[in-house]
């Protein structure tokens, strides 16, 4: 196998033109390749810079999971810290979690905080949401937001071969005409939920309008998760 590392946009657009396969942190794929053969070509994008940048409104699809920390809001560095062992975070990426794995742990960080993300094809970058880049897994360069006001994450304790465990996100982001929007995103299995309620006033409103979303099909005990962290982050909001 071929191993290319660009070094900008430009040249990674031109691996992927000529059938270099994306590899990452290669955790999800070492496996399978050693079963079924490596691809003739591969790209990594660790040596471009859009895809390794990391602040408080951007990290980079080649960011590996332990670069990530207080530079970026809570609810993402607290998602990321809680994936796999420090070996896999010490080589699994941004890119390869939300693209590539089946349980896409930084997605309900990503979702709440309302995210955008940047897209590298053959014939160069592009603007897409999260709904595409999940469903058609393309080339992850960066994802984007703009800074929340507050943010929260939990993921509960997992039973070892069991169902995937229960994480709750949720992001307090500034209305342009004032008051707040509030984000919440769960991962329930291997589904992952999302609601958005406008909290001017109290958390009792704002849990009310989150049953009026899809989150309402949640069971009982994720609502146990849901409540108190709603709760908290609307009590500790910062003032208008």
């Amino acid at each position: 196998m071929l191993l290319r590392l660009p070094t900008s946009v430009t040249e990674a657009r031109e691996c992927l033109a000529e059938g270099a396969v994306p590899v990452g942190g290669a955790t999800l794929v070492w496996a399978t390749w050693q079963r079924d053969g490596f691809p003739e070509r591969a790209v990594s994008l660790r040596g471009v810079p859009e895809a390794t940048a990391i602040g408080p409104e951007t990290v980079g699809g080649a960011v590996v999971l332990h670069r990530i920390d207080a530079r970026v809001p809570d609810v993402l560095r607290l998602a990321a810290a809680t994936i796999g062992t420090g070996a896999v975070r010490r080589a699994a990426t941004v890119g390869g979690n939300l693209v590539g794995s089946t349980l896409r742990c930084l997605l309900p960080a990503a979702l709440v905080l309302d995210a955008r993300a940047t897209v590298l094809e053959s014939d160069g970058p592009r603007e897409a949401d999260l709904a595409e880049l999940t469903a058609k897994r393309p080339v992850l360069l960066s994802l984007h937001w703009r800074t929340p006001v507050a943010s929260a994450y939990r993921k509960l304790p997992g039973d070892p071969g069991g169902p995937p465990p229960l994480v709750v996100a949720s992001a307090l982001h500034a209305r342009p005409g004032g008051g707040h929007r509030l984000l919440v995103a769960v991962r329930d299995g291997y589904d992952v939920l999302a609601g958005a309620a406008d909290c001017a006033t109290d958390d009792e409103e704002a849990l009310g309008a989150l049953h009026g979303t899809e989150l309402d099909a949640l069971p009982a005990a994720a609502w146990d998760v849901v409540r108190p962290q709603v709760a908290h982050l609307l009590n500790g909001r910062a003032a208008d």
